[in-house]
This record gives structure tokens, C-alpha cells and sequence, in this order.
């Protein structure tokens, strides 16, 4: 749950990377850790098994400024093997937003599936409403064979609630994309829940430029306009 602390000023956001075994959660908080700059991130914590698995998790903090609040943003991934269902179910306590992050080969859609099924479950058993939380899906490993096409892609969208987005996470490629949609849907889940932009002092959009202007967007979807940015349309 987000924690908003007004006497230090300081306001901690919590993002969890959910998802099967192997679909990328590290390789894109790598891929983030390397596109912001070293002023406002903190050191990548891995913690590895010997096959390169998550063990436990992995956890990049980003840091900002707004009006006088210091915002934590805190990103977290689950280990994704069924061995530890347990710790997923711990890293997931108190997420304010989680990004499932799904192997778009289509021999892994039983995998996403329970892994999708496993993240309810596990947001139930810590009284987490799945309905009223900001999730966004990945799908991620565009770049290998029999992946899901786009237009099976946007099908899927077309038939859940969440926005979907498609990505190389190895290549850096659809991660900052990924990351924007959740953090706008989470200010505009803050915003009705609790006012942040009289908080913050800031609206959207200044939340969003706060978060990225610190940010190497090249060969991404989004371009600087000024302080502020937009989506190129036609490109993800």
C-alpha cells in the first residue's frame, strides 16, 4: 500500500514485476536500471541462483522531487519457479502496481496463464483487490520464434482491462513504455484514492516528466517535447 509520510515529506510507491519463470521480470529492471541516470536510481540488488534464476528478488529504487515531497519509487520482481510460491507471495504484500510481464512465444501461454492465475490468487491472499489495483501486461521476447502476432496481441487487449504492451526487454526495447503506462495508471489511481496531486503539487503529467526526465529514451516511443513528452504514434 502506498505510503505516504507527511511529516518527513516522503511519499514510497511500490511496483512489483510479476510473471512465469524466465519472461524477462530481471531483464527488464536491468534495462531500466540502465536507462536512468545514476542521479535519481539506486543500486540494482540481484539476488541470483547459480542458473540465474531470482532467488528471492530484485529491487531498483528511483528517486524524485515534487513540490517538497521526496517520491520512492521501488521496483521489485518475483521469482517465477514454482518452488517459491511462498516468497512471490511475500514480495507481493503491500504492491501498489504490478506489471506481468509474459513470454509471448506461444508454446509459454500455459505458463502465463498459471503464472496470471498465481498472481490473483496471491494479491487475494495479501487483500489486494485485482479490480481496483494499476496492472499492465508485458509480452515480452518479440525478437524469437513463433511468437504471438500483433494482432493477436491487441485481440488479447480487446478482451481484458489492462493495457498491453510488447517488448525485447534484452534489447531495452518496450521497457521505459511498459513502465510509463503503469506509473500513469497508478497517479490516476493515487489521485482518486487520495488527492496526490494536491500532495505532490503536480498533475499527471508533471508526476510523469518528474519520473522520466532523467530518463535515455533513445530507441524508445517517447520523444522529449520541452520538459514534457508524448507517444510516437505507430511505434512500440
Amino acid at each position: 500500500m502506498v505510503q505516504i509520510n507527511h511529516e518527513r515529506r516522503e511519499l514510497s510507491i511500490k511496483v512489483v514485476y510479476y510473471g512465469p519463470a524466465l519472461s524477462g521480470k530481471t531483464t527488464n529492471l536491468a534495462a531500466l536500471h540502465d536507462r536512468f541516470s545514476s542521479d535519481v536510481r539506486g543500486r540494482l540488488l540481484c539476488v541470483d541462483t547459480k542458473d540465474d534464476r531470482t532467488l528471492f528478488f530484485d529491487l531498483l529504487p528511483i528517486h524524485f522531487e515534487s513540490g517538497d515531497f521526496r517520491v520512492k519509487i521501488k521496483l521489485y520482481t518475483v521469482p517465477g519457479q514454482v518452488m517459491h510460491a511462498s516468497t512471490r507471495r511475500l514480495v507481493l504484500q503491500g504492491a501498489d502496481a504490478v506489471a506481468f510481464i509474459a513470454d509471448a512465444q506461444r508454446r509459454a501461454t500455459q505458463a502465463n496463464n498459471e503464472a496470471w492465475r498465481n498472481m490473483i490468487e496471491d494479491m487475494r491472499a495479501n487483500g489486494i483487490d485485482s479490480a481496483d489495483t494499476p496492472i499492465v501486461i508485458q509480452f515480452n521476447k518479440m525478437d524469437l520464434p513463433d511468437v504471438r502476432t500483433e494482432a493477436e496481441i491487441r485481440a488479447a487487449e480487446e478482451r481484458g482491462n489492462e493495457p498491453v504492451f510488447t517488448s525485447i526487454a534484452i534489447r531495452g526495447e518496450g521497457v521505459v513504455e511498459t513502465l510509463h503506462g503503469l506509473l500513469q495508471l497508478t497517479f490516476r489511481h493515487m489521485q482518486r484514492k487520495y488527492g496526490l496531486a494536491n500532495i505532490l503539487r503536480t498533475d499527471e503529467q508533471g508526476f510523469l516528466d518528474n519520473v522520466f526526465r532523467n530518463v535515455d529514451l533513445r530507441g524508445t516511443s517517447m520523444r522529449r517535447i520541452g520538459p514534457r513528452f508524448e507517444r510516437r504514434e505507430g511505434v512500440r
